[in-house]
Parts: structure tokens; C-alpha cells; sequence
């Protein structure tokens, strides 16, 4: 399946808040056509513009919603360290679980977009003839998408969280069952 087409279905199978955030990979495209006829370096310049623009989109939209996530996880760590009943402490697994499942899904979000990129500066660079795409990729790969560092700790402790409550809830059923 084209890069394109795959990138298509995955917004269109994610959130309406986040349909808009994914990299405009079309628009970009019709620039790169644009400068295929024209080449001259006013092309070329609008080209990073845009590209400049669309990884300043993505960027922000991975940002707020790591920044959420931390949120999320502050109240989850109060959450889990007062829990007591089984049946909050299976709602607040449950709860976790659909947790990760997001920050899984932000992480893919992170992927798509930066493969996205790579093969749009490809295309460009292909066209342009140039080596002007040497310190866009290198600029990209030091934004927060690129390295989620932060995502990844936050998924690893939500791990940690449910071990943790799975393993509380496995030895309070066994104390249950030999008493």
C-alpha cells in the first residue's frame, strides 16, 4: 500500500480531534509538483515553509497531548496508591489499560508523521536535485515526536501500575481461597 493511501485510512480511522493534526502529506506533495515545474529556489523555499509548518502542527499536537498524559498520570498515582475496594481497583485497571491504549496510539501518531516526513523530503530532494533537506531531517529528529522519551516512561510506569494492581488483586484472591 502507498504511503499515502495508508496515511489516509489512519486519519480517517482516528479521532475527529485528531484528524486535523496529521501531517498534510497531499498539500505537500502539490508543492513538490509545483517545484518539479517551476524549480527555482522560491519553490523550494515555500516547500520547506510548509514542511516547516506541518512539523510545527505535529508537534504541538504530540506536546499538548504528552502534556496531558503527564496530567493524567499524576492523578492516577494518587488514585492507585489509595485504592481499597476490588471492584474500584478492577475500574481503575480497566481505566489504565484504555490509558495506554492512548499513549500506544499517540506513540503510532508519532511514527506515521515522522515516516511521512522522511518520504516527503525524499520526493523533494529527489526533484530538487539538492542537499537542502540535510538540516530539515536533522531538526526534525530533535523535535519531541521524533524522541518520546517522556511517552515511553509514562507508558513503562502505567505497566508497572497495572503489575502492580494485578499482582495485589492476585494475592488477595489466593489469601481469600486458603482462608
Amino acid at each position: 500500500m502507498k504511503f499515502g493511501m495508508k496515511l489516509r485510512s489512519e486519519v480517517v480511522r482516528s479521532t475527529p480531534q485528531r484528524r486535523t493534526r496529521f501531517l498534510s502529506y497531499k498539500k505537500l506533495k502539490k508543492q513538490i509538483k509545483i517545484h518539479e515545474k517551476l524549480l527555482r529556489s522560491e519553490s523550494c523555499f515555500s516547500f520547506y515553509l510548509l514542511l516547516d509548518r506541518e512539523l510545527d502542527k505535529v508537534n504541538e499536537f504530540f506536546i499538548d497531548k504528552e502534556e496531558d498524559f503527564i496530567i493524567k498520570m499524576k492523578e492516577l498515582r494518587i488514585r492507585v496508591a489509595s485504592i481499597n475496594c476490588g471492584e474500584e481497583k478492577l475500574k481503575l485497571q480497566k481505566e489504565i489499560l484504555e490509558f495506554h491504549a492512548e499513549m500506544v496510539s499517540l506513540l503510532q501518531y508519532s511514527v506515521l508523521n515522522f515516516t511521512g516526513l522522511m518520504k516527503i523530503v525524499k520526493k523533494h530532494k529527489k526533484i530538487a536535485g539538492t542537499s537542502t533537506h540535510l538540516p530539515f531531517i536533522i531538526e526534525a529528529m530533535q523535535q519531541p515526536f521524533f524522541s518520546p522519551n517522556s511517552l515511553l516512561e509514562l507508558m513503562k510506569e502505567c505497566e508497572d501500575m497495572l503489575c502492580h494492581l494485578f499482582c495485589a488483586q492476585a494475592m488477595f484472591g489466593k489469601r481469600v481461597r486458603e482462608g
